[in-house]
């Protein structure tokens, strides 16, 4: 699964978006509710990715991701969050851009890039989506595509991350045993998915062999939109096809920490 994005490129993103999260999460106030993820406060979201950053640095430094503290440890024992929260993305950061090109450490997406671009890579649309959280925060509802305000390249950069790393993993939560395929179409990047649904889901990129006919239903609009709209975090786009697809959608393909 290549990526689109150079190392440097994700790199960028990490940055931006983990700064942004932190001054929203901090503009919000750490007891503030966020609507995207309805069990957290803004407190629960920064001490989720002071961990999270703290645990894949230690992945691409070769040392104990399992040492390091949970998230309820964190929310509850630090005292000064933000400063914990971007200690950890500054050391990520550092980590990263001091990995060797040939990095062996592990990865866990299907078909996954070389180490460090995977970690630079899952980093910075974890991040970019928690951000997209802290928003939702500061705003007291989920934002729209325009408020995100996300980069083309890197909304279809995690789309294909999306639908080709997590979701071809393991048994797909949306057959229900009738196989058919949908497209997911960006009008302004130009690229569209093309999902198998069986017992193994399968995603072909720009397939232009698929004609209208095979094709049972089409998950479409701009770039942004859909990327939002896949990591369930927004509603700014078209489905047409079969009434139920977005409702399965919403309750199967959720990703989680475990």
């Amino acid at each position: 699964m290549p990526t689109s994005l150079t190392l440097n490129d994700h790199l960028a993103a990490l940055d931006g978006a983990g700064s942004r999260l932190v001054e929203l999460a901090e503009k919000a106030g750490l007891e503030a509710s966020v609507p995207t993820c309805p069990a957290w406060t803004a407190r629960a979201l920064l001490a989720h990715q002071a961990m999270v950053h703290r645990w894949a640095a230690a992945n691409v430094r070769g040392e104990d991701a399992n040492a390091v503290p949970s998230q309820t440890e964190i929310g509850t024992t630090i005292e000064d969050l933000p400063a914990y929260y971007r200690e950890g993305q500054a050391a990520l950061l550092g980590a990263l851009r001091a990995a060797p090109a040939d990095l062996a450490a592990p990865t866990f997406l299907n078909d996954a890039p070389p180490p460090r671009e995977f970690w630079a890579r899952r980093q910075a649309h974890e991040t970019t989506i928690h951000m997209v959280d802290a928003l939702a925060a500061a705003l007291g509802r989920a934002p729209t595509a325009d408020e995100v305000d996300i980069d083309v390249a890197l909304a279809v950069d995690g789309i294909d991350e999306l639908l080709r790393g997590f979701f071809t993993r393991g048994r797909s939560k949306l057959f229900d045993g009738e196989e058919y395929v949908f497209a997911v179409e960006a009008a302004d990047g130009d690229r569209r998915w093309v999902v198998r649904v069986a017992e193994r889901l399968t995603v072909d990129p720009d397939d232009a062999s698929v004609g209208a006919d095979d094709v049972a239903a089409r998950i479409t609009g701009n770039a942004a939109e859909l990327y939002l709209g896949l990591w369930n975090r927004g509603d700014e786009f078209e489905v047409a096809g079969p009434p139920d697809l977005l409702g399965r959608w919403r309750t199967t393909q959720r990703i989680s920490w475990n």
